[in-house]
């Protein structure tokens, strides 16, 4: 994978990650506190339920880092290219299968998700979406170290990337069927 292409996978994640937290009403992770309209659980296996959720959610990071980050892919060798993207298929799903187990949890129950729970959606999707790019660099093999003014940067053009549906969520007016 070149640097150009890799580049333009992570916009267009950023882009569709950065937002779907507020496009979408189902909820992403499994939080230890109750949400509006979510059935109600002893307070224990929440914690140790959302828990286990982000060690795995952790695990499966470094699983990615390890996996695509040191992937080698030959330009000219199609079965390597093919491997590689397999291997980052395989990753998004099950990406995809730990973010739906929360939404396939409260099946049935129509959630009304808080703004901070919003906000906690977006920096874990940066982080996800971080250490997709961590990947991909290492990849590459320009894996440079970073220091807090990066990632300062980097959450803000993350954060300006979710203001359309911010945007669709709280400041247009929509009208009430009736």
């Amino acid at each position: 994978m070149d640097q150009s292409s890799a580049v333009w996978i992570l916009i267009a994640l950023a882009l569709v990650t950065a937002n779907l937290p507020f496009v979408v009403e189902r909820s992403f992770l499994v939080l230890p506190w109750v949400q509006i309209g979510e059935h109600k659980r002893p307070a224990w296996l929440r914690w140790i339920e959302s828990l286990v959720f982000f060690l795995l959610l952790v695990a499966l990071g470094y699983a990615a880092l390890a996996l695509i980050g040191r992937t080698f892919v030959s330009g000219s060798d199609v079965a390597s290219a093919a491997l590689f993207l397999l291997k980052v298929i395989g990753v998004f799903a099950v990406v995809a299968l730990l973010l739906g187990y929360s939404g396939w949890r409260n099946k049935g129950h129509e959630l009304n998700k808080s703004f901070f729970v919003r906000l906690i959606e977006v920096l874990v999707f940066y982080a996800l979406v971080g250490t997709l790019g961590f990947a991909f660099e290492a990849n590459i093999g320009n894996a440079f170290q970073q220091t807090w003014e990066f990632y300062v940067v980097t959450l803000s053009l993350f954060l300006v990337l979710g203001y359309p549906g911010f945007v669709y969520r709280y400041l247009l007016h929509r009208r009430k069927k009736s």
